[in-house]
């Protein structure tokens, strides 16, 4: 028997390809960026790896707003911000 299916994402930043549950999933919800605990809220989502590297680079760069085809405002910014690993 092979082994089970392991979905596999990429992180928007750094472009590494990780387990999806490795991976943590931001989305937008009610107009505002949120980070998607359970991974299945609606929306169009983008992945982030743990690394604080590419959630400063996303927070600062434009990758972040082609994957989730919309504009990041300055709110947005700042959770992202606020939301980095250390």
């Amino acid at each position: 028997m092979g082994s089970k299916h392991r979905p596999q994402r990429s992180c928007v930043v750094c472009r590494a390809k990780r387990d999806k549950r490795m991976l943590t999933r931001l989305v937008f919800a009610q107009g505002k960026l949120r980070v998607d605990e359970s991974g299945k809220m609606n929306g169009r989502g983008a992945y982030l790896c743990g690394d604080a590297n590419c959630w400063r680079q996303a927070a600062t760069r434009p990758m972040l707003n082609r994957a989730l085809r919309r504009d990041l405002n300055q709110d947005d910014r700042d959770y992202l911000r606020q939301m980095t690993p250390s």
